[in-house]
């Protein structure tokens, strides 16, 4: 089982079908399967020349392009490891990441090697490779891909390791997260599952995951010009023309890269489906994704790191009364469990008493029925059995049997209709002296609905329960927020902007918001 089998199979079924679209007016790239399969395997050549072979960590810094996905593919093809860290962690995030991978060569563009000057760890690679550009004493793209193209795959088994990511570390050392061969199939079949994946659609992907779903499925992935490293920020005239010129029928991003195209004025009337998720998608976001796509229906995807996907639901399936329930503050619904994936709502208490092996009959006697809250817990084959060397699993892994849960962090219920519906992150949850629970989506969804607000956070600060509010333009006034009382928030604070992830430019990072906070009044509300 190896993972670049499938696109060989695509190479051979489809060779002339674009598998790759990048770059917009006079630097537009297309690939085709084919031309993709020849660069891959000229890509494990160079690769296998330099040293690289079976379980070695190539540690790859590459911006989602042909060049990405010829590294990964190559990388595959051999049996090596493609390594996953973010630059921007930190140092000491980074060296972690270099320590725990040991990588034995770092691909990047010729500008992210000029890092290797702060940090030694990046030093300490034997060997640099850069895919654009030039830097001194590397070796180009040119040279790598200048060798005949290998032919078939080292053969590798399902455990065989293929894909090393890393978490933030924003709470402790960075947990490395390995997926092997067998895993990226399943995740692979789960994906095309709950989206539909159909052979000969062209979509706009900004995920570099579901491009690869993508290639597996024999879809044409159009890549849009711009920076996806910020989504909520890209240019959207680029983005329009490519749009306009390749007529992508579907597209998958964060909800902050399709606000952006819809606020930037594109539309994109050849598109029937929009999927989303990675961040929190608020009933007024709805408005916004039919102004881009008039005739698209939306899917909502909900899923994580360690687990993708692990619910969906579609904007048609959600009634008015849907609408009107997470407007006021009942929790966001995300749908039902995909196919083979088992969810369960376990009570915190208890998940901290079972981070030892559990009996099946004690599991379930935990689980909490439908309309109780709690924290959510997934098991199924795209879901991640553990961590490198186990660092990370005591606190998020629960083993029952033979089957391993994963603790998600995200706090959660059933509704009677039997779908998932999120209420915000666990350690977000604030308890009131009176001893009520107050879950951040929940607040912040119906303060979306505030005239003026452009993103708002809930938190506890300085004894209050305060939610924060980004503007949207000119302020509103604090009488506006008065009906939040209800919900239980005692003040608001205006700031120019709330931080966000890196990744989907829409997660709260809390952190730095109560950082910001220590230099911002509150203002009292009531009723």
């Amino acid at each position: 089982m190896n993972l670049a089998t499938i696109l060989q199979e695509r190479a051979r079924r489809q060779p002339d079908r674009p598998a790759l679209i990048t770059g917009v007016d006079g630097s537009e790239r297309v690939v085709s399967y084919a031309q993709l399969e020849e660069i891959s395997g000229r890509v494990a050549t160079g690769l296998r020349a330099r040293g690289i072979g079976r379980g070695d960590a190539v540690l790859v810094w590459v911006p989602m392009s042909v060049e990405l996905y010829a590294l990964l593919l190559g990388l595959f093809r051999l049996g090596a490891v493609a390594m996953l860290a973010d630059p921007g962690a930190g140092a000491a995030a980074l060296a972690a990441a270099c320590r725990r991978g040991r990588p034995k060569m770092l691909a990047a563009p010729w500008y992210a090697h000029a890092l290797r000057l702060r940090h030694p760890s990046l030093r300490r690679i034997p060997t640099h490779l850069t895919t654009s550009g030039w830097f001194p004493g590397n070796l180009t793209w040119s040279r790598l891909t200048d060798g005949e193209p290998m032919v078939g795959c080292e053969a590798t088994s399902p455990d065989s390791p293929a894909l090393l990511t890393f978490t933030s570390g924003s709470t402790g050392e960075p947990k490395a997260a390995m997926r092997t061969h067998g895993f990226l199939l399943a995740q692979h079949e789960a994906i095309r599952s709950a989206i539909g994946l159909g052979e000969g659609e062209v979509d706009l992907a900004t995920l570099p995951v579901f491009v690869l779903a993508n290639l597996a499925s024999g879809m044409t992935s159009l890549i849009p010009a711009g920076n996806l490293r910020r989504p909520g920020h890209v240019d959207p005239a680029p983005i329009a023309r490519q749009i306009a010129r390749h007529r992508p029928t579907r597209g998958g991003a964060s909800p902050a890269f399709f606000l952006r195209l819809a606020d930037g004025g594109v539309r994109w009337p050849e598109c029937v489906r929009l999927y989303t998720g990675g961040a929190p998608v608020y009933p007024r976001y709805f408005p916004a994704f039919a102004k881009l796509a008039p005739k698209a229906g939306v899917t909502v995807v909900y899923g994580s790191t360690e687990a993708e996907p692990i619910s969906e639901c579609t904007g048609e399936s959600l009634s008015a009364a849907d609408f009107a329930t997470m407007r006021a503050g009942e929790g966001l619904i995300v749908g039902k469990p995909c196919e083979n994936t088992r969810v369960r709502i376990l009570p915190p208490q208890a998940l901290r008493a079972a981070a030892q092996p559990t009996e099946p009959a004690e599991f379930d006697a935990m689980e909490i029925q439908a309309g109780g809250e709690g924290e959510i817990v997934v098991a199924g084959p795209q879901v991640l059995r553990g961590y490198l060397d186990g660092v990370g699993d005591e606190e998020t892994k629960i083993r029952v049997g033979d089957t391993i849960w994963h603790r998600t962090g995200d706090c959660g219920r059933f509704d009677a209709a039997g779908r998932l519906v999120l209420l915000g992150r666990c350690s977000a949850v604030v308890a009131t002296p009176q001893g009520t629970r107050l879950h951040p989506f929940s607040i912040e969804a119906a303060a979306m609905e505030i005239a003026g607000v452009r993103r708002a956070a809930f938190l506890s600060h300085d004894g209050r329960l305060t939610l924060v509010v980004e503007p949207d333009g000119r302020a509103p006034s604090k009488d506006q927020f008065s009906p939040l009382a209800r919900l239980g928030v005692e003040a608001v604070a205006f700031v120019d902007r709330i931080p966000t992830d890196r990744r989907h430019n829409a997660k709260i990072e809390y952190p730095a918001l109560r950082a910001r906070l220590a230099r911002t009044r509150l203002v009292p509300i009531s009723n």
